[in-house]
């Protein structure tokens, strides 16, 4: 968060301008430069942009009986962190007077909080700053909760994304921004979420899977899953592709060189990750993957993102191949770990952000860092400061293991209380979320499964008298007084 990496004291006009609030007595805008505050402003709308993508995204890895559930998800993240960032969360992370571990609520309801100048920048207000944060927290519980798919309830995720990010986002992201912070002040480089974002809400949605258990029918041919709308993928994608310029660049908190830089290597990294994805898929399938590349392409940003900041165009391209290729083999540990984590929430975002913290250890720049005229760092493997990678390693192990840790501990509680049991029931299940937990679906139509369809003819006639219908949503069916001879013209598979 550009200036919190620094080792230079911030420079700022609070001197001079009496920040009592009563803002009729003196035209406070003198005090900053409309410029930065313009760019902040549309980063903040670039990172609300993503998270949506982060919805459509995943709505189209999943089976289109619980499209809309996750969907939902991810915008409903955005209301409920804007509202609890507001109460406490800044203040838990940014306070000025905070510990090591957690801040204070010296800002709770966001007191205080108005027209002094930010502790990032001097250059932007300080309200200004805490709402282009709050989007950086909404994202990370959108990212995590994805891992509900198909099978948990929306309650108990709802009241999971408040209590997960005041006890486990918050305590992160100050220790690692606010420059009271303990991985701060050790001197890890994390210039946009690595750690606090990327590694956090992978391990979250881990630890989630876990507590859920497995998909009905996973592992079996009961479960033929695959994305059912790759278009939406594609959607999703191209949201946060535009979104993680806000998120990457706008971490500058000012419109100059540095957020150019961060602009370009988040571009390029995210490109090269792309290709290497999609070259990988190509060579056992021997298929142009479009699923293959927008995967690669979320693994290049996620991994771009704690060194955007502080490394050269040229290690863009190594963030890129190395991410890509090592997300794309880390989708195996579900496997070897048995876990049903069904959009590969932990090898694209923790593997990603782990990935990315060590190479930002070794490719980081003092000159790179300093383009923003402010920052002064000592740099990583490329300065000869060699302690860097370990700084980096520390901070990822540290977040990694607190936010799988205090998961699993808080899901662990919350399923022993009465109506936020985790799962969702077997008809739950076998509905779909969309029907079950929402009442409202993403098309317009029925669905079945495809061994059904062997027992129907193409004039909507049935073959046989016993149909096989287990995954038939009955329910929609009667509302919409359909009967199974005549689903032909409705069922879309």
């Amino acid at each position: 968060m550009s200036d919190l990496n620094s080792k230079m004291p911030l420079t700022s006009n609070e001197s001079s301008v009496n920040y009592s609030g009563e803002t009729s007595a003196v035209n406070l805008n003198v005090s900053y430069a409309t410029g930065d505050i313009a760019w902040v402003m549309i980063s903040t709308a670039l990172v609300l942009l993503m998270i949506p993508g982060v919805g459509f995204f995943y709505s189209g890895l999943t089976r289109r009986k619980s499209a809309l559930s996750l969907i939902l998800s991810s915008i409903m993240a955005v209301a409920i962190i804007s509202f609890q960032w507001f109460l406490w969360g800044y203040s838990l992370v940014f306070s000025r007077h905070g510990g090591k571990f957690i801040g204070n609520l010296d800002n709770i309801a966001f007191r205080n909080v108005l027209e002094a100048p930010s502790i990032a920048s001097s250059k932007i207000p300080e309200l200004l700053f805490a709402l282009y944060q709050g989007m950086f927290s909404a994202i990370t519980v959108a990212i995590a909760v994805g891992a509900i798919v198909e099978r948990g309830r929306m309650l108990p995720a709802l009241i999971f994304m408040i209590t997960w990010s005041t006890l486990i986002y918050d305590p992160i992201a100050c220790w690692s921004w606010n420059p009271s912070g303990w991985m701060a002040q050790m001197g890890a480089l994390d210039f946009a979420g690595g750690t606090p974002v990327h590694i956090s809400a992978g391990c979250a949605a881990l630890a989630y899977s876990i507590m859920l258990g497995k998909r009905r029918g996973h592992g079996t041919h009961e479960l033929n899953y695959r994305p059912h709308n790759v278009t939406h993928i594609v959607i999703g994608t191209v949201f946060l592709w535009v979104g993680w310029f806000g998120f990457n660049a706008g971490s500058a908190n000012s419109a100059n060189l540095r957020a150019v830089m961060a602009a370009t290597v988040t571009n390029l990294s995210a490109s090269v990750g792309g290709i290497t994805w999609c070259l990988l898929d190509y060579r056992l399938e021997r298929k142009w993957s479009t699923v293959g590349f927008c995967s690669g392409v979320v693994a290049g940003l996620v991994a771009i993102t704690p060194g955007s900041g502080f490394v050269p165009a040229w290690a863009a391209v190594i963030f890129g191949i190395v991410s890509a290729a090592g997300a794309n083999y880390a989708t195996k540990l579900k496997f070897i770990l048995d876990v049903d984590d069904a959009l590969d929430i932990f090898a694209e975002h923790a593997i990603g952000g782990l990935i990315g913290n060590i190479l930002t250890g070794i490719f980081a720049t003092n000159y790179i860092a300093h383009l923003d005229g402010v920052t002064v760092i000592q740099g990583g493997w490329l300065n000869r400061h060699w302690a860097q990678l370990g700084y980096q390693l520390a901070d990822s192990l540290a977040g990694g293991a607190y936010s799988f840790l205090g998961t699993c501990l808080i899901l662990l509680i919350m399923n022993f209380i009465p109506g936020l049991s985790l799962r969702a029931s077997e008809e739950a299940e076998i509905l779909g979320l969309d029907d079950s937990e929402i009442g409202e679906f993403a098309y317009d139509y029925v669905e079945i499964n495809r061994e059904a369809l062997k027992n129907i003819t193409l004039d909507g006639s049935e073959k046989h008298q016993q149909t096989n219908l287990s995954e038939v949503n009955v329910t929609m069916c009667q509302k919409n007084k359909i009967h199974r001879s005549n689903l032909s013209s409705d069922v879309i598979i």
